[in-house]
């Protein structure tokens, strides 16, 4: 599997997250080297606490492929996901989580927490970071530079 490209996709879809004053989190669900979805946060826009990008990547590829078992799905996103969407990819019995950059503060794969291989669940995820990191990194600084700039300019 392509992870460079993949997480290209990504990347794209987080600076439109970015440009729309989201976080830089985006995720694309891959099969068999297709992209069947793509999403990113959407929490501020919508006002819903669980529109995450991983959420919405699993929700569009299980529409897509028409089952909610997606055991040959790989998700691919800029930033280690939370404890709601790595429960979420449990749940889905996704295959393999690839990520860019780990969350120290609130990832659930090894980052503040390990549920992704949690050694008590039925399920575990492969999973594979590191891919792309600089890049994100320097989109995540971009965004919050962006954010603190928005902050000041109201007062």
């Amino acid at each position: 599997m392509n992870y460079e490209l993949f997480m290209g996709e990504a990347l794209a879809e987080a600076r439109v997250a970015v440009e729309q004053g989201e976080p830089p989190c985006a995720a694309v669900a891959v099969v068999d080297e297709a992209m069947v979805a793509r999403s990113r946060d959407r929490v501020r826009e919508t006002g819903d606490p669980t529109a995450h990008a991983v959420m919405g990547a699993i929700r569009e590829a299980a529409r897509r492929l028409g089952r909610d078992r997606l055991a040959d799905v790989t998700i691919f996103t800029t930033v280690e996901p939370c404890a709601m969407c790595v429960g979420a990819l449990l749940q889905a019995d996704v295959e393999t989580l690839v990520f860019a950059a780990p969350d120290e503060v609130d990832g659930a794969a090894g980052g503040a927490i390990q549920l992704a291989q949690g050694p008590g669940l039925r399920r575990r995820l492969r999973v594979v970071s590191g891919i792309r990191r600089e890049e994100v990194e320097e989109l995540r600084g971009r965004a919050l530079a962006r954010a603190e700039a928005g902050r000041a300019a109201e007062g």
